[in-house]
């Protein structure tokens, strides 16, 4: 697991977005230009959570995110996503 140095504040996390799919479920070769964004990914750094709404996901968790979620940011070179926990549907 990553191990990244940033401390988001209050009810957001960083999360590693899971690679996108190559091929299709048929084997069928995806594109660059045709792939999804990915909607799931891992959880590497939470916040403390508001006073009366602490945090539910913790580092480790996979999740489940809205398809335009989180900001994109780039730390150390690699890409990750931050976002509000609300923005996050599931543990998987």
């Amino acid at each position: 697991m990553a191990n990244v140095k940033i401390k988001p504040l209050a009810d957001r996390v960083v999360v590693e977005a899971a690679p996108a799919e190559e091929k299709t479920a048929g084997g069928i070769i995806i594109p660059d230009t045709a792939k999804e964004k990915p909607q799931r990914g891992k959880v590497v750094a939470v916040g403390t959570g508001k006073k009366d709404e602490p945090i539910t996901v913790k580092v480790g968790d996979s999740v489940l995110y809205g398809k335009y979620a989180g900001t994109e940011i780039t730390i150390e070179g690699k890409e990750y996503l931050i976002m509000k926990e609300s923005d996050i549907f599931a543990i998987v």
